[in-house]
């Protein structure tokens, strides 16, 4: 495996349970400019285990674009920021992208 670029692409993702939630962390993400585009999705159906209990919840789904340098601080924003005591936090290199898709990211997050 090799090792990532800060400037290398990464996309973050989160649930949350509430549309509003989920709205409020990614305009905060956007206007810091941890993340230069935020998708939300709706209708998440997740199963889960919690304090030994299985759950079954409707969830919204949270999708920041952002660059690898910039992991430690939007995962400290989500975890500081989410209503959840232990939020889904996940960070995915994209193997392939746009090019000039990849240097907007880049230039929006600086």
């Amino acid at each position: 495996m090799t090792q990532s670029t800060s400037s290398d692409l990464l996309i973050v993702v989160s649930s949350f349970s509430k549309l509003e939630d989920a709205q409020s962390v990614a305009r905060k993400l956007i206007d810091g400019r941890l993340a230069a585009c935020v998708q939300i999705q709706e209708g998440i159906h997740s199963i889960y285990r919690w304090d030994g209990k299985i759950c079954e919840e409707r969830e919204v789904l949270l999708s920041a674009k952002t660059v690898a340098g910039k992991w430690l601080e939007i995962a400290d924003f989500i975890k500081s920021n989410h209503p959840y005591d232990l939020p889904e936090v996940l960070g995915f290199h994209p193997k392939q992208y746009e090019e000039h898709y990849g240097e907007w990211v880049q230039a929006e997050v600086k």
